[in-house]
């Protein structure tokens, strides 16, 4: 890689001031300083030694001079530990040990020569007074061989002297005996300590003279010597060095000279191709989008111009897997030749191919020798194929996330396409992605308005779907009641009574239908309950043959053990009512559709699936039919709120049905052929299988109803039909009720009499937020009255709201006479023989 001057001048400017730095030999003054400690430390070294031997003759009065040249050692040994190198921190660790073993030596020559010199200071007084004032001749011959002795052990401290010490002490005493002389055992006394201390102190001397503290500090003085020697040669070499280099940056500075010219009139390219780039930015941002194409291409025009282009074009495609919208869009191809020919069938592909090749993948501005430079055939035959002697392109994704290319072709001559205008060659391709990025918001600003208005006019289906849900709640909750009331009614094997049993099961579908309807758009958590699936399905199969057209086969085959899983079985039984009647659709009410079962088990790995699932056990439904079926385009889009393909559908069956999946856990998975109809598979997990997972199948008891003995419950509805229906469920359950319409007539009925009402039925409200408030007051009025509130499962979402209304009870609304007798025997005591069988 070629290095500009420019930038070689600043690494080489650094690189003369590093040399300048070690060419000085910085070094040699601590070299010198450390030689000068080092004499110090020898001066201080031999007045220790003799200070130390004028005490030990009782020469020196006091022990000052030790301390201090002690002092001065360790001093001197910080020293230089400071301006040590780490190499010569072994030997600088070595001399302080030996300054350290000598204080501690010292400190004990002090202690021990004291009490030597007083004891000879006494001894010598004692020896005196008895040699003066003694008679005994004997006694005073034995003193004065201890004095020769001891004199001689002072002066010789060897085991003989010592021996002969030792023998002289022990002849006195045996001469004194059992006579009480105090200047003789006082003598006797000091003349121990003086055969006891002068062998010891000789020995501390001994040990002090042979610490090697000389033959270290020559170790040290050579160590010190030698680096200095290496550290004068190695500035020598710098000060070379430095020479060296100085001749060299002055050769460089020659060439930067002589490359200026050149660097200026590059410059001024540039500076030409940057004014270039501004007036087309300026040119794209007021155009037209009906003049935006030819823009693009007299911008072509002049920006081949200037690099020598005989050919220039910019292409933008949508990337594979993309959303559908953005693949809706297509491509864009803008195109100038100088000879004004028109592009060849195919050469936008291979020209996309082409800059594909990873042979050619060296960033974002690509410039491609000629095609005799090039080593690898294919790729010289697809040089040759396009006409190409040279080539220079830009290919990577825009802002919108199509793909762009933008290239100048060499045809007759090279491109004059320098590396220091590559970047704004990337600025060129920049400014026409956001201009054609520009057109391209403009059709997606005119795409959402059609898909917002698309959204209004569902929004107001929804607004009249809601109302007539609420109006049809009632008419299916006159059902439930009736037909609740009939079936008591009806004896067991009356041939009417199943026929009142699936009035009742559709009654309370229909129920769960409107009230999900009501709940739309802010779908709460459901309870979630284990669902046997094959009742489910049982179910579900049932109401798709009373509703599919006569010509629709529809079987169900289960395979493998009963599973159950946890979830609303409710919305479970829209997802395959959905995709049952998709599949008549599909086959124009005529045909087979197969529903099937199966288990399986996923480990760690969900590939193949839409959606990554958690490992273990899963139940898959199969919904297969023979249809039409779909191609890919369709298949991708499927799932889209609003997409449909029949004009009569509004898109929101099969979303709804991959929503309530994923909130159960699963997923749906669809695999599809024109012509070879479609299959569904819809994924949920599998809590418990029967036979695998010990399942057991526990038998159905006799629903029993619990009857009231005729208390009186305040019903409080605005809805009078409503509130006449609910007072006669109420009534055919063995209570008494007293319906009220408004809040204040229902309080002034309890202020009246206090305990003429068991308890409070609330019916269905106009809002759930009305029917808290009624609860409110009636819980402050009486707070013993037991409340039960009658609504939608909406009313649930917030359990803290109703218990601080005092709402002891939640019951469906439209009621069911088991499900509100329930409730009020939970909050009523009753007898235990209140129950009527159901029939």
């Amino acid at each position: 890689m070629k290095i500009a001057p420019a930038l070689l001048a600043v690494p080489l400017l650094l690189l003369l001031t590093w040399l300048s730095f070690r060419a000085v030999n910085a070094d040699a003054e601590m070299y010198d300083q450390a030689l000068q400690n080092l004499d110090r430390m020898a001066i201080t070294q031999n007045a220790l030694q003799k200070d130390v031997l004028m005490a030990r003759a009782g020469s020196l009065h006091n022990y000052d001079p030790l301390v201090r040249e002690i002092a001065t050692l360790y001093e001197i040994v910080g020293q230089m530990r400071r301006i040590a190198s780490p190499s010569r921190g072994a030997a600088i660790s070595r001399l302080a040990a030996s300054v350290r073993q000598q204080e501690e030596l010292i400190e004990r020559f002090k202690a021990e020569n004291a009490l030597l010199q007083n004891s000879l200071a006494y001894f010598g007084l004692f020896g005196t007074s008895i040699t003066k004032n003694g008679d005994d001749s004997r006694l005073l011959a034995r003193v004065s061989e201890l004095a020769a002795a001891m004199l001689h052990l002072t002066l010789d401290t060897s085991p003989a002297s010592s021996a002969e010490a030792a023998d002289r002490l022990d002849r006195l005493t045996e001469e004194v005996g059992a006579r009480d002389q105090t200047d003789i055992q006082a003598l006797l006394a000091h003349g121990r300590v003086l055969h006891r201390l002068l062998p010891s102190l000789d020995g501390v001397l001994r040990t002090l003279l042979a610490i090697p503290v000389d033959r270290q500090q020559a170790d040290l003085r050579t160590m010190v010597l030698t680096h200095q020697s290496a550290s004068r040669e190695t500035a020598r070499r710098f000060r070379v060095t430095l020479y060296a280099v100085s001749i060299a940056l002055a050769v460089v500075l020659v060439h930067l000279a002589v490359q200026l010219r050149s660097r200026a009139m590059s410059l001024q390219r540039r500076a030409a191709l940057e004014h270039l780039i501004t007036q087309l930015s300026l040119g794209f941002i007021d155009a037209p989008p009906q003049e935006l194409g030819s823009r693009i291409e007299r911008a072509l025009a002049a920006l081949a111009e200037h690099l020598g282009a005989g050919r220039a074009y910019f292409l933008l495609s949508t990337e594979k897997n993309t959303d559908r919208e953005r693949s809706d869009r297509g491509g864009r191809t803008y195109y100038w030749s100088a000879d004004g020919t028109p592009l060849p069938p195919g050469w936008a592909e291979r020209t996309r191919m082409l800059a594909a090749r990873s042979a050619f993948q060296q960033g974002d501005v690509v410039l491609v020798p000629p095609a005799v430079q090039v080593t690898a055939e294919s790729v010289t035959g697809a040089l040759s194929t396009l006409g190409l002697n040279d080539w220079a392109y830009v290919s990577r994704k825009t802002g919108q996330g199509e793909i762009g290319l933008l290239g100048f072709d060499g045809i007759r001559s090279r491109l004059d396409l320098r590396s220091d205008e590559r970047v704004l060659v990337r600025m060129v391709f920049d400014v026409f992605a956001n201009a054609v990025g520009r057109e391209l918001l403009e059709e997606d600003r005119a795409r959402l308005e059609r898909r917002l208005q698309q959204a209004r006019r569902m929004e107001t289906v929804g607004a009249l779907a809601s109302g007539v849900a609420h109006n049809f709640n009632n008419i299916v909750g006159a059902i439930l009641g009736y037909t609740e009331m009939a079936e008591a009614q009806v004896h067991p094997r009356d041939r009417s009574r199943p026929h009142l049993s699936e009035i009742r099961r559709a009654g309370e579908r229909a129920r769960d239908l409107i009230d999900q309807i009501l709940t739309f758009g802010r779908r709460p958590d459901s309870a979630r309950r284990p669902v046997r699936i094959s009742a489910m399905l049982s179910e579900c199969v049932s109401l798709l043959r009373a509703s599919l057209p006569p010509g629709i086969d529809l079987t169900l085959r289960e395979g493998g053990p009963d599973a159950v899983a946890s979830g609303d079985a409710t919305q479970l039984q829209q997802v395959i009512l959905n995709l049952g009647n998709n599949a008549a659709q599909a086959m124009n009410g005529v045909g087979p559709i197969l529903i099937r079962t199966e288990i399986r088990q996923l480990g760690a790995s969900t590939s193949g699936l839409p959606e990554p699932l958690l490992a273990g056990t899963y139940i898959r439904i199969l919904v297969e039919d023979r249809g039409r079926g779909m191609d890919e385009a369709t298949r991708s889009r499927i799932f889209e709120p609003f997409f449909s393909t029949r004009p009569a559908g509004n898109g929101l069956g099969l979303a709804t049905a991959r929503e309530i999946v994923r909130e159960h856990g699963g997923t749906i998975m669809v695999t599809s052929q024109p012509g070879a109809g479609s299959c569904f598979a819809v994924w949920l997990p599998c809590t418990t299988i029967s036979g695998v997972a010990g399942l057991q199948a526990v038998p159905r008891a006799t629903p029993t109803v619990p009857l009231g003995q005729g208390q009186t419950v305040l019903v409080l509805d605005p809805d009078p039909t409503s509130r006449l229906r609910d007072e006669e469920v109420l009534a055919a359950l063995g209570y008494e009720p007293v319906g009220f319409s408004q809040l204040d007539h229902a309080l002034s009925a309890c202020e009246a009499a206090s305990d003429r009402f068991a308890a409070v039925l609330i019916g269905q409200p106009t809002s759930p937020a009305l029917g808290l408030s009624f609860a409110s007051a009636l819980q402050r009025k009486d707070p013993r009255l037991p409340l039960i509130l009658a609504a939608g499962s909406a009313a649930a979402d917030d359990p803290a709201a109703l218990a601080r209304a005092g709402i002891g009870e939640l019951v469906q609304w439209p009621l069911i006479a088991s499900e509100i007798a329930m409730a009020l025997a939970r909050v009523l005591p009753q007898p235990d023989d209140a129950v009527l069988p159901r029939r």
